[in-house]
């Protein structure tokens, strides 16, 4: 069993930060990618910012500047720092991760419960 387990999120006012942390435990033998996504109402889940399995990082023109993509893989955590929010941010953020449990299996994708940002004055 694999779990993703985020923090962080809050309500903060325009202009304000605030740092997600994601979490992956249980059986895990390998990580190729994790990353962030959000989803607003009655918007599609996009990506925010990642790491691809090669290590390189990948952002959304929206979030280019603003937030950074930080990883600690001694600790199988993903971390993303947003700064300048604006109130278009809101939304539910989802961890996102790709793992394989044993030596040969597969990797698989895996999503936290994901955690609610809210930026409003």
């Amino acid at each position: 069993q694999v779990q993703l387990v985020e923090s962080g999120g809050g309500l903060v006012q325009p202009g304000g930060s605030l740092r997600l942390s994601c979490a992956a435990s249980g059986s895990i033998f390998s990580i190729s990618g994790m990353g962030w996504y959000r989803q607003a109402p009655g918007k599609q889940r996009e990506l925010v910012a990642g790491f691809t399995s090669g290590g390189t990082t990948n952002y959304a023109d929206s979030v280019k500047g603003r937030f950074t993509i930080a990883r600690d893989n001694a600790k199988n955590t993903v971390y993303l720092q947003m700064n300048s929010l604006k109130p278009e941010d809101t939304a539910v953020y989802y961890c996102n991760a790709r793992i394989s449990s044993y030596g040969g299996d597969p990797f698989r994708t895996y999503w936290g419960q994901g955690t609610q940002v809210t930026v409003s004055s």
